[in-house]
């Protein structure tokens, strides 16, 4: 673990004043010499801080040589909800030289953002883009600002407010009069839209006990990729111990989608029981960059953890790896 034995990282500690600790922490999220580990801390408390400066510095990021790095700037504008982002999301989205989890990333936050300025751009990218993830995506952010544009003011709010675990979903919970058995249906079933499955799973998620979090396992079988991802990022959040092999298998299988390994290392870290940790442990070998990178990040923030420290520098509550 790099953060406190980081010679460089010492030597350039700020001072307490808000303005040096801001730049000290927009410098080392853009310094690709630090471990990625040391990057993610600032990038968490740079999302906390909002404002100009850590608006610039995750839009830097978001054309970062990590494409994990990168990606999780694009989800941190969007979490923010920063209008001021869009232009450089909207770029992100357009630019097909970048990994599609990064374009992903970009269209789910226009979604986040949720203003209808951004529904040309989504609708085009539906059709135009070469990656299943990134179209999918497109619809689900599509289908999130019309449901915002055509809500009440009170039904607007509901659907804006962050969920209990602290996220701006992708879309807004199924009723929560629905049983977990119609749910899991939804959620499982092939030839329902991505807004309506994503709808159910956070739905389950919310509703929590064992059932529910068995009908989410259930869905990592599922043939979309981010629909996996999604669901992995859910079992994170959840923390259940029950999901811990389904989600050591996703790490495992090196023929599956490198945003569904991610989120699944990611998961682990979360659950953090032995035989996790030392998967996570072997994974950060992996060949590719955005699996041994997350597993890196997951297993630091472990040790911040266990050692009954902050990961941020801030000593904020970290918000969840996406």
């Amino acid at each position: 673990m790099c953060s406190s034995g980081n010679g460089a990282a010492e030597s350039g500690s700020p001072s307490s004043s808000p303005s040096n600790m801001e730049k000290y922490l927009c410098d080392l999220l853009l310094d690709q010499s630090q471990p990625i580990s040391e990057r993610f801390r600032a990038l968490f408390s740079l999302r906390n801080l909002k404002g100009p400066g850590p608006r610039l510095a995750l839009i830097q990021a978001t054309r970062d040589s990590s494409n994990l790095l990168a990606h999780e700037a694009a989800f941190a504008l969007g979490q923010m909800q920063d209008v001021d982002a869009i232009p450089a999301l909207e770029a992100v989205l357009k630019d097909l030289s970048l990994h599609p989890i990064v374009r992903h990333e970009a269209a789910e936050a226009l979604g986040a953002i949720g203003l209808e300025s951004n529904i040309p751009l989504l609708e085009s990218s539906l059709v135009s883009d070469p990656a299943q993830e990134v179209r999918e995506t497109c619809e689900l952010a599509l289908q999130r600002i019309e449901e915002l544009k055509t809500s009440s003011s009170d039904d607007k709010s509901s659907i804006k407010e962050k969920s209990p675990f602290m996220s701006v979903d992708p879309a807004t919970p199924a009723s929560s009069c629905s049983s977990v058995d119609k749910l899991r249906e939804v959620l499982l079933d092939e030839e329902r839209g991505m807004y309506e499955r994503y709808a159910a799973l956070f739905a389950l998620r919310n509703q929590g006990g064992e059932e529910a979090i068995f009908a989410i396992i259930d869905s990592l079988g599922a043939n979309s990729a981010l629909l996996k991802h999604e669901v992995a990022y859910v079992l994170g959040q959840l923390q259940n111990k029950a999901a811990s092999a389904a989600l050591n298998n996703i790490l495992k299988d090196v023929n599956e989608h490198p945003m569904v390994r991610h989120e699944a290392a990611e998961a682990l870290g979360s659950i953090a029981d032995d035989e996790s940790v030392a998967l996570l442990e072997e994974y950060a070998k992996d060949p590719e960059p955005i699996v041994s990178q997350s597993c890196e990040v997951a297993l630091s923030m472990l040790e911040f953890e266990r050692s009954g420290k902050s990961f941020e520098f801030l000593f904020m509550q970290a918000p969840h790896v996406h």
